[in-house]
């Protein structure tokens, strides 16, 4: 989920403190650990350092499930790739029903105002942290969503099966907003999965994860570590973006990667290169995150590849004119499409070309249709990218919609996103998972 505010210049002497503790700590993760909602055990093989494996729900949102505290509480958690700091809710209100109580764990250890964690610089915290009445560190989260959380940052026990993490920092949030409070209810809080000190992949300390995410409304796969996969096409990689100069608008520790190009079928969108490049401030980057379901290009891009699947779909759709009406805010090309019709018709591809790559958006992952929405005898679908500019998002967010049905590699020693179109179901079923 993407980070509103501008990056915060980063403590080094911190970073490399932290550094040297998550690496002694990942030297005591079980060798055969998996990591649930459905767990099964992975046969050593070739693996290099057997993975774990987290199963996961998705609707609006990735979530995955574990428990955390001594002793286990369960808690499900939205899959975030754009966020650092992971959280849970840690109270009961009408809008989280989902909570976990820290006053009921042993192993919960609040973070005073003093230590050095306290004063680590991140994206994530988007005021100073602060000290409360208690002298506990407190700290402010907001999104680009407009959403937000507020609470103390702490220690407790994360447990994975048979892996247990003690000491793994996280916020306990006592007070928040949300822009949709039916997903809420749904999970317990957020793991961050970015670059930064402080996230989840960074402190559980394996060389890379990778997910799949199956069809709408369905499940899917999380494994963090080097695992063996004869059964997977060779992945498509591009590398990460790496920019050391800290720039007021570019995450830093985002999964970024270089938009080069848009085309629409056989059709390139006319524009030069330098439209997808970060101008001076930063403000332009292209971010991978699981947290956002749908793609959001900047302005001009998006004006683009909308006027040309609007020519190459002319005859094929029903264009839904109603000039008051965008979904979500930044969605504005919507069709009419016959309730009766079985699937829709057949729509051009829409090729996303990386540095070195290119991820094809092809079928149903192009349109999605708006819940509680008809005219007549027609239900609403709307164009599965979005204007960044009508959000207030100075970036190209690429989201988990159209990450569906492929492999998605982080790897954080060589610097590169990978990627292949497969079967998610099969790809379970190939881990030994039941669905």
């Amino acid at each position: 989920m993407y980070s509103v505010y501008p990056l915060l210049l980063s403590n080094l002497f911190f970073i490399f403190i932290f550094s040297f503790y998550f690496q002694s700590r990942s030297l005591l993760l079980p060798k055969n650990a998996i990591l649930p909602l459905r767990i099964q055990s992975i046969q050593p093989g070739s693996l290099t350092k057997p993975p774990k494996k987290l199963y996961f729900n998705h609707n609006i949102s990735l979530t995955v499930t574990l428990t955390v505290g001594s002793p286990p509480q369960p808690v499900t958690m939205v899959l975030d790739t754009g966020s650092e700091l992971s959280y849970l809710h840690c109270n009961k209100t009408p809008t989280t029903p989902l909570s976990y109580d820290a006053l009921h764990s042993t192993s919960y250890t609040p973070i005073p105002c003093t230590s050095p964690v306290c004063k680590t610089r991140t994206r994530d915290f988007t005021l100073p942290v602060s000290c409360d009445q208690k002298k506990l560190c407190h700290v402010i989260l907001s999104y680009a969503d407009a959403t937000s959380v507020e609470g103390n940052l702490a220690y407790d026990t994360f447990r994975f099966t048979d892996s247990v993490l003690p000491g793994v920092i996280f916020g306990c949030m006592d007070t928040g907003s949300s822009s949709n409070q039916e997903e809420d209810s749904k999970s317990t809080g957020l793991m961050g999965l970015n670059r930064g000190s402080l996230s989840f992949v960074t402190q559980m300390g394996y060389p890379k994860f990778s997910y799949c995410i199956s069809g709408q409304d369905s499940t899917g796969v999380l494994m963090f570590g080097e695992f063996n996969t004869t059964w997977l096409k060779p992945l498509s990689y591009t590398p990460m973006v790496n920019i050391s100069t800290p720039l007021p608008y570019f995450d830093r520790v985002a999964y970024t990667v270089q938009l080069e190009g848009i085309k629409v079928a056989g059709t390139v969108l006319p524009l030069p290169k330098s439209v997808y490049e970060p101008d001076h401030t930063g403000a332009g980057q292209t971010m991978i995150d699981s947290g956002t379901q749908f793609t959001f290009l900047l302005g001009p891009v998006y004006t683009a590849l909308k006027n040309e699947f609007l020519k190459q779909t002319k005859n094929v759709l029903r264009v839904y004119e109603d000039l008051n009406f965008v979904f979500q805010g930044a969605m504005d090309l919507c069709y009419r499409v016959e309730r009766s019709r079985v699937g829709l018709p057949v729509l051009p591809n829409v090729s996303m070309m990386f540095r070195g790559s290119e991820m094809v958006v092809s079928g149903q992952k192009l349109l999605f249709k708006v819940g509680g929405l008809t005219k007549g005898s027609d239900d609403v679908y709307c164009f599965t990218f979005g204007n960044s500019d009508l959000l207030g998002i100075e970036a190209y967010v690429i989201g988990h919609h159209h990450q569906q049905n492929m492999w998605m590699e982080f790897d954080l020693v060589n610097n590169r996103v990978g990627f292949a179109e497969i079967s998610c179901d099969s790809a379970t079923q190939k881990l030994g998972i039941d669905s």
